[in-house]
């Protein structure tokens, strides 16, 4: 995708954006082991998607990352993750 592609999309994702290349939000909890189940729920559906991102867990905050190795950028499939793990706030 493109910087005009990338930019169209974030005004679909809300409160998501590129950061070092790759399409992040940060999301905060409660608990700690509230961020962990989310981390978990993630990693579920990301492997399901074939399509991982890096998540970072600190103290009731969840970092998700994501960008797509084989075109070496941010492609459609970070931004269909971005909408799956958003719908498991």
């Amino acid at each position: 995708m493109d910087s005009d592609q990338i930019d169209e999309n974030l005004k679909v994702v809300l409160g998501w954006r590129v950061e070092d290349g790759k399409l992040t939000k940060d999301f905060e909890f409660k608990t700690y082991s509230d961020g962990v189940i989310f981390a978990v729920a993630v990693a579920h559906k990301a492997n399901q998607m074939d399509h991982h991102p890096d998540i970072t867990i600190g103290y009731q905050k969840v970092k998700i990352a994501v960008n797509t190795h084989d075109v070496g950028g941010i492609s459609h499939l970070d931004f269909e993750l971005a909408r799956v793990v958003d719908s498991l706030t």
